[in-house]
């Protein structure tokens, strides 16, 4: 056969636009996804896990998809959030603790440049990526999302705030700062923070082209403060007079009903530092209900954002194609925050007001464990974990099986897309992933999930391998009456869910070489012991103390 020039070009051109729709046919054969993130919010605090909040959104993603009963996540906010991003245990990627440089490899209060993010992953393999909401992984402008992988971002970039606007709440504060496709955002009059989430989301992704697409949505709902709209109060307001004992035994009940624990899971006393709710005098008890509606209101206009997220989605035909997850970043949050300067004088739920609900709600959150948020027991690390895919998940399974960590939400999403992870990025090289893939699990296969799992934050400490896991809290973090000290327990999961009963006298050997494969770990990582941390913390309180009052001297 006789090729001319013309022959050649022409057969090029042929080979080019070949390839060129083979990439857009697999582009958009890609899945997106949706990772959505509660902040503060316990085990049973959905309906489908168990509340008597009204989240039908949620409750729809889950009889529509999968409820895993044995997910775990890192214990508190910037924790989990490093582990989301990054598919690392918090300390691989620079965030053992919060979001202070301790000037430690494993403490550095931001992501490290050898820990690659997900957005980061999937926008070099054809991904419009997006972020909004809460971040908490480096506050300063070097570390914002658009750093960080994500094409564009709504983000209020540290832990806590009220949720009408960004007035400092401790002394001498004003580092609350909010950025819009990297430029900083000031919020206006109306400004409620959930339905601004919502609102962006729903905008990101109905602009989006025809590529894939990742987002991450981060609501701060419902940490504290508990500003709530008055509407979403009134369905709430005298539905917890009953008291949280009376409520903790029925979603306990519930709980039982749905399947989310097994009908043997014991529930665990109550709080020996919280007084029974017949102790309450009357007069003061409907202020407690007040407190615990708000909280409910809170996660019922997140659930009312997330329904018209994926209204969006079903508008434009992604739903089916789209795995969304949904978790929380810690246990409910026994906080009281007494000492702000913020003003209180309004109605509760209002901008004039910093409600929390206290450990005696937060207690009912995480039915039918002990512990709360900063814990590394079950009722600090345990969460809900909805995936919704419908193309791929059967329709109202719950997994009681697989045992899943938020390190393996970054894998999985990378073994759906066919997308590998990557050894280097640019001149970086990279960290392997310490998640899993948990696909086989969505698939409706039969999958056991990890072997062995750790925790380290600010002096507690766990591992969990099998059924058996190990605990050391460190009571530091937040107070409690309970037994100070930082001893180990060990718990069979299998027969004592709740961790009720010590057995680690009975079981020396076991616990022993668990507290050296735990220490292993920690070594491998640059985990700080509980001593070690607690110095460092004091030598970084007492250098910044330092550094200010130079800084007002100098002034």
């Amino acid at each position: 056969m006789k090729f001319t020039n013309t022959t050649f070009f022409a057969l090029l051109t042929f080979l080019t636009i070949s390839c060129n729709n083979k990439e857009k046919t697999d582009q958009s054969a890609a899945p997106n996804f949706l990772f959505i993130l509660a902040d503060d919010m316990g085990y049973s605090d959905l309906g489908c896990y168990g509340s008597e909040i009204q989240t039908p959104n949620l409750d729809r993603l889950a009889n529509n998809g999968m409820r895993f009963t044995r997910f775990y996540n890192a214990a508190r906010c910037c924790p989990s959030r490093a582990a989301l991003l990054t598919g690392l245990y918090p300390h691989q990627a620079g965030i053992g603790s919060m979001t202070q440089n301790f000037g430690h490899p494993s403490y550095l209060g931001h992501l490290k440049s050898n820990a690659a993010t997900i957005a980061e992953i999937l926008g070099q393999n054809g991904y419009n990526t997006y972020q909004v909401g809460k971040w908490h992984v480096g506050d300063d402008r070097p570390f914002w999302p658009d750093k960080k992988g994500f094409h564009q971002h709504f983000t209020f970039l540290n832990g806590a705030s009220s949720y009408y606007n960004l007035w400092p709440y401790r002394a001498g504060g004003d580092s609350m700062k909010m950025a819009l496709n990297s430029e900083r955002f000031y919020p206006g009059d109306g400004f409620y923070m959930t339905d601004a989430f919502s609102d962006y989301a729903v905008d990101f992704i109905d602009k989006d082209d025809e590529q894939p697409f990742f987002m991450y949505l981060a609501y701060t709902a419902p940490h504290w403060p508990l500003h709530a709209r008055p509407e979403d109060i009134a369905k709430y307001r005298g539905r917890y007079s009953m008291g949280w004992d009376s409520l903790r035994v029925q979603r306990w009940q519930k709980m039982k009903r749905l399947g989310v624990i097994s009908s043997d899971t014991p529930l665990s006393e109550r709080s020996p530092d919280l007084p029974a709710w017949e102790e309450i005098p009357l007069e003061e008890r409907a202020t407690w209900d007040t407190r615990m509606a708000l909280y409910a209101a809170v996660i019922d206009r997140m659930d009312q954002g997330i329904g018209r997220v994926v209204r969006k989605l079903e508008e434009k035909g992604e739903l089916e194609n789209t795995l969304i997850f949904f978790l929380s970043d810690n246990g409910g949050s026994p906080e009281r925050m007494l000492r702000t300067i913020y003003p209180t004088d309004g109605e509760p739920g209002s901008v004039r007001s910093f409600p929390t609900y206290w450990a005696h709600w937060a207690n009912v959150s995480n039915t039918p464990f002990r512990f709360y948020k900063g814990w590394v027991q079950e009722g600090g690390i345990a969460t809900p974990f909805i995936a919704h895919w419908p193309n791929t998940i059967p329709k109202a399974r719950i997994n009681a099986h697989t045992l899943g960590h938020i390190v393996d939400l970054l894998p999985t999403a990378l073994d759906a897309a066919g997308v590998s992870y990557p050894d280097k990025i640019g001149q970086r090289v990279i960290q392997p992933t310490a998640g899993l893939s948990i696909l086989p699990a969505l698939k409706g296969e039969a999958q056991a999930g990890h072997e062995t799992l750790f925790w380290e934050h600010e002096g507690a400490r766990a591992i969990r391998k099998g059924d058996w896991k190990l605990v050391a809290n460190n009571y530091d973090i937040l107070s409690s009456s309970w037994t100070t000290n930082r001893q180990w327990r060990l718990f069979n999961l299998k027969e004592d869910p709740s961790e009720l009963t010590d057995v680690f006298d009975q079981n020396r050997e076991l616990a022993h070489q668990m507290i050296d494969e735990y220490e292993n770990w920690a070594n491998a990582n640059g985990i700080l012991s509980p001593m070690e941390f607690t110095q460092m913390k004091a030598d970084y309180k007492r250098r910044t103390n330092k550094e200010s009052g130079e800084v007002r001297k100098a002034k």
